[in-house]
């Protein structure tokens, strides 16, 4: 064991410190999850572009990269979402209410 630490201690201390280093910055940059997206309850009439276009101010997609989001993440098919559905939607602001209903956020 001994010789082994001696010819390889400068590459065991590297790997330790860089995976320590890797531990640390993660826990420290971290992101709560939860709060960089809003779960909405759609509206009669919304559409994936709607949306996009209604809370446009909060994520910084483009819209196409944001329907594609929202398709992907909440598992959405074709290019339809019905009344009452909840889907996620990314934002960037941290809301304290959890469940915003679409239709009542513009006004």
């Amino acid at each position: 064991m001994k010789k082994i630490w001696d010819k390889y201690s400068y590459a065991i201390l590297l790997i330790f410190l860089s995976c320590t280093l890797a531990f640390i910055l993660s826990i420290r940059f971290n992101s709560n999850v939860e709060e960089k997206f809003l779960t909405i309850t759609v509206s009669e009439g919304d559409s994936l572009w709607h949306l996009s276009k209604q809370y446009s101010d909060k994520h910084t997609y483009s819209n196409n990269e944001f329907i594609s989001w929202v398709k992907q993440h909440n598992k959405i098919d074709g290019d339809r979402i019905y009344p009452g559905e909840e889907i996620i939607i990314p934002v960037t602001y941290e809301s304290g209410a959890v469940t915003e209903y679409a239709s009542a956020a513009g006004e």
